[in-house]
């Protein structure tokens, strides 16, 4: 008899361990999907955040950027601070805050009140990504894992996939505000979810929380975006913006030089002797710098230029966030078998390829010109995410998992800022300098742009356009200028497009190489088994 019970109690044992990992995994991906739908969202939405609030091209840049560098710059200290405190009580407080901050983006009534609350945001989004690969990684091993990562790559996906559908859906019926207030009940669902059925893990070896690193990294990051973003309008030689670049670069410094120091550092340098740890790193940031950062761009043209409604726009997306999200979940199960190098580096390949053909627009183009580039880029983002995120902590042993997750999550979250400041820069500058040459240009030239003085400068009609503004400029115009204007107004949007779709390109063909050069399979540290994982956690 007492050998049946024991044999019912090790069912038990066994069936509650088996429903703690996939609870986990669906607790993770809720997570996910969450932090990752408010970047896709948004983007569907700022034309309409513009309106409504009379924000400028800065303040809309703010709108992401302040998400991304509140994400950035707490990803590694929420890493380390998870295996101290424990993953789970950590990821659990980032939900909440989280949370919160979505209703305060929803109250918001000014940019600078909006932007506040999604730096607000970041900082819970940074609490729940720094640990989510942890938890995952606590709970799965071997082949399971290339599952788990292959769901986590097809959330990604979906949150992607859904997110400008969503966002377009509830921005024309709801208004923007909506957008914030769907996080409510699926954060507030994650939340007891994790309560109940995650478990707790910690590194017993985890050292104090890095203050000092952490404000280093934070003030330089915010430094660097801020001289990007305000270059254009203060000028590149100014002393603020050359104070700005050179402030980024001591505190970075000095950032490296206190980590250095460090017995136990927020972020261990001598990860990045290990060559895939690096190539995984360069990954993220290239991904992320790229198309990610396009997403605002091509939005703004879809709604701005082409004039579709949110709702249109978020349909246009599908070809490129649906095969990503297709493709992900193959590619995970396939990362645990084939060699990483070929999916990060032909993903990427196909994402530089992507952004390279959308780059033929011009102002009579319609949003199909776009679709060859959707098309592949779709393909290489699908084909680079999981076998990212299983690359990016397979290179360590499991207690190091939550400092690792954190610095691939960090390279992802400063390419996206880093991307949308630096790209936006040289996008209002080529408009700005297109917008003038044609309005200079005199009546006896033949030129079909003959625009005067009534719609202002180069540089404010610039501006303008690069908001997504100037559909608004046309309709305010006279009605005999307003054919000129919207041509005028097309064309130098498209010429500041088509120069940083190349650049783009240009880094994740830049990203692709590395990959190709850095990764390597003999660097991936074989999973523990369970038993080992229990021990060290």
């Amino acid at each position: 008899m007492s050998g049946i019970l024991d044999l019912d109690l090790s069912i038990d044992r066994k069936d509650a361990v088996l429903g703690r990992k996939w609870w986990t995994l669906i607790v993770v991906c809720m997570a996910t999907f969450m932090l990752l739908l408010d970047i896709t969202v948004v983007n569907v939405a700022l034309p309409d955040i513009e309106r409504s609030l009379d924000a400028s091209f800065t303040d809309l840049q703010w709108v992401v950027d302040a998400y991304t560098l509140g994400l950035a710059a707490l990803l590694l200290a929420a890493g380390s601070l998870a295996d101290r405190l424990g993953r789970r009580r950590v990821f659990v407080a980032g939900l909440g805050l989280f949370t919160i901050a979505s209703l305060l983006c929803a109250l918001a009534g000014s940019p600078t009140a909006l932007n506040l609350a999604r730096a607000l945001q970041g900082l819970g989004g940074a609490a729940m990504f720094a640990t989510s690969l942890a938890l995952l990684a606590q709970e799965f091993s071997g082949p399971e894992r290339g599952t788990a990562f292959g769901v986590w790559g097809a959330t990604t996906g979906g949150a992607v996939a859904v997110g400008p559908l969503v966002g377009g859906a509830l921005t024309e019926s709801l208004g923007w505000e909506s957008i914030f207030l769907l996080n409510l009940p699926i954060g507030i669902a994650a939340v007891v979810l994790t309560l109940r059925h995650v478990r707790e893990s910690s590194d017993p070896q985890a050292g104090r929380l890095d203050l000092a690193g952490t404000a280093l990294f934070s003030a330089a990051l915010l430094a660097l975006v801020l001289a990007l973003i305000r270059g254009n309008d203060e000028g590149w030689g100014s002393a603020l913006i050359v104070g700005l670049f050179a402030t980024a670069a001591l505190l970075l410094l000095a950032f490296v030089m206190v980590e250095r120091r460090r017995s136990q550092p927020m972020l261990d340098l001598s990860l990045f002797r290990i060559s895939t740890f690096t190539g995984a790193s360069a990954v993220a940031f290239a991904l992320s710098a790229s198309m990610f950062a396009m997403f605002l761009y091509i939005t703004l043209y879809l709604q701005g230029v082409l004039g579709y409604s949110p709702l249109e726009a978020g349909m246009r997306f599908l070809p490129i966030t649906l095969l990503s999200f297709l493709i992900a979940p193959i590619a995970g199960r396939l990362s645990s078998r084939l060699p990483a190098r070929g999916f990060l580096a032909g993903g990427l390949a196909l994402v530089a390829l992507g952004l390279f053909l959308m780059s033929g627009l011009d102002r009579d183009s319609s949003w199909t010109a776009l679709l060859p580039g959707f098309v592949l880029a779709g393909a290489g983002i699908g084909l680079v995410n999981p076998p990212l995120a299983s690359t990016a902590i397979g290179v360590v042993e499991p207690r190091r998992s939550g400092m690792a997750s954190g610095i691939n999550s960090t390279f992802r979250q400063v390419g996206i800022a880093t991307g949308i400041a630096a790209l936006g820069a040289v996008f209002q500058a080529r408009i700005e300098s297109r917008a003038g040459e044609l309005l200079v240009q005199p009546p006896e030239t033949g030129s079909e742009f003959t625009v005067y003085a009534p719609i202002g400068s180069a540089e404010e009609l610039g501006q303008a356009i690069s908001s997504g503004a100037g559909g608004r400029i046309v309709a305010s115009a006279p009605p005999e200028m307003r054919e000129t204007l919207d041509a005028l107004v097309s064309e130098a949007f498209v010429s500041g497009l088509n120069t940083i779709f190349l650049i783009a390109a240009a880094v994740a063909a830049a990203g692709a190489l590395l990959a190709f050069a850095l990764v390597r399979s003999r660097d991936i540290v074989e999973a523990p088994h369970a038993a080992a994982a229990d021990a060290a956690v």
